[in-house]
């Protein structure tokens, strides 16, 4: 474990913050209601806290005030029970803050148009905290951002209210690291990475996650702690880069990059399979690269691996069109006037989230060489796609019969397989959804 700084007595405020969080009458708040915060409000109020959910999203309020859960991994009648506890109660009034002890953001970070970090909802979150900040008050960041977003945003404008950080207030950084529709890891036994701008700062933060979470990892400073977040994601992103260009590569050798990766994956050490797909999507792995690179530029330095797999991961979506060019031109069909089914726009399987999907920029591509799209997802029932308004349809033999290419975009468990490689003419499998078959009807990225 990294050297912490040297421990400095504790002053009142914290040994009161500490008892009342030891005794669980701590009230705590979760800033940003989404698949980050409302995972944690829940796990806390579990624990016995009264927890007091803030989002500007009035309707995610209403719906948590008739207990129910609108993020998947959230069970309704987890939500339910709390609610009627009085554990968990949801507002849009930030005012709710002057009476809380502890408070962990959890807003969006997403990326400007010119791909820089925005940061906008972390400052207007600050705004409304400064103003109902207290003595006692235990602030954590969770939304991934650039190292240095702690230190040099948040706490100077905390500061401004006269109370001395460490003394006063405790400020500290815990990148959320959620991973939606995995069905083994959670809020709960995901350890926890925390670093404070104080030690003291450090050890509440410490205190209050394990209350409820199983492991909790202490580090030197809130900058080791964004810069662990951005490097499990960047990690990732490079490694989905490598084996995409591969895939391109593969593509043009006439080789099954599938059963490459299969067979390099027997290796029992020093590899570890990643797999190629129709590009990144989600809130993290398309962005926080970008992060991590943006503040490499403003130090002076190049992040030339960061941004070469971020080129070779954004181009893969062409590469996808590609395919369903070479699949109905198998049959002297062209995409113009095609009809095309997406299957998934979810970006990953057995989840409903979107965000920077792969399938929507297939789909945009596709429509603008003039195709026409339809979609099935049972987790996105509706879907507003540049002014349309589009529904999933039902997968039958039938409809499946209709069109000219079907494209595998998401792999969701509750697709029927046999039916869409039986009744399907043309297939486009972008995630080895139908591995094992061998059809001259598939084509496979």
């Amino acid at each position: 474990m990294p050297s912490q700084r040297p421990r400095a007595a504790r002053s009142t405020a914290a040994r009161q913050l500490s008892t009342r969080i030891e005794r669980h009458t701590a009230h705590l708040s979760v800033v940003g209601l989404g698949y980050v915060g409302l995972p944690l409000a829940v796990e806390f109020g579990k624990a016995g806290f009264k927890v007091t959910g803030i989002d500007t999203d009035a309707e995610r309020v209403k719906q948590l005030e008739r207990g129910v859960s609108y993020i998947p991994d959230v069970p309704t009648a987890d939500v339910k029970s709390l609610v009627a506890s009085g554990l968990l109660q949801a507002t849009t009034d930030f005012a709710a803050l002057k009476k809380v002890d502890a408070v962990n953001i959890c807003v969006p970070t997403p990326l400007s148009k010119q791909r820089d970090p925005d940061v906008s909802f972390i400052v207007a979150a600050t705004e409304q905290l400064a103003r109902h900040l207290h003595e006692g008050m235990l602030v954590i960041l969770e939304s991934t951002t650039y190292p240095g977003t702690t230190e040099e945003l948040i706490l100077p404008r905390l500061q401004e209210t006269g109370l001395t950080v460490g003394r006063d207030f405790f400020l500290a950084f815990s990148p959320e690291r959620v991973d939606p529709g995995n069905p083994r890891f959670n809020t709960r036994n995901i350890p926890k990475v925390v670093g404070g701008v104080t030690p003291t700062c450090t050890e509440m933060a410490v205190l209050l996650y394990r209350q409820r979470l199983e492991r909790v990892v202490p580090v030197s400073s809130p900058q080791v702690a964004e810069m662990v977040k951005l490097l499990e994601n960047t990690f990732r992103s490079v490694n989905i880069g490598l084996v995409n260009e591969l895939a391109l590569m593969c593509a043009r050798l006439k080789i099954d990059v599938w059963e490459v990766i299969d067979a390099a994956a027997t290796k029992p050490f020093g590899f570890m399979p990643f797999f190629p797909g129709p590009g990144l999507g989600g809130h993290c792995i398309p962005i926080d690269p970008f992060y991590l690179s943006w503040k490499a530029r403003a130090s002076g330095f190049e992040a030339r691996f960061i941004e070469l797999a971020g080129a070779v991961n954004s181009q893969m979506p062409d590469h996808v069109v590609d395919l369903v060019a070479e699949s109905l031109n198998r049959d002297g069909r062209a995409i113009r006037g095609s009809k095309i089914l997406i299957l998934g726009v979810a970006y990953k399987a057995d989840i409903d989230d979107t965000r920077e999907s792969p399938s929507l920029d297939i789909m945009e591509e596709l429509r603008e060489r003039g195709a026409l799209i339809e979609y099935s997802d049972p987790y996105v029932p509706t879907l507003d796609f540049f002014g349309l308004k589009l529904e999933s349809v039902a997968l039958t033999p039938a409809r499946l019969r209709r069109y000219d290419c079907v494209v595998i975009a998401t792999a969701h468990k509750g697709f029927p397989w046999e039916e869409i490689l039986e009744h399907g003419r043309a297939i486009v499998d972008t995630r080895n959804a139908l591995r094992g078959h061998r059809s001259e009807k598939i084509v496979r990225l």
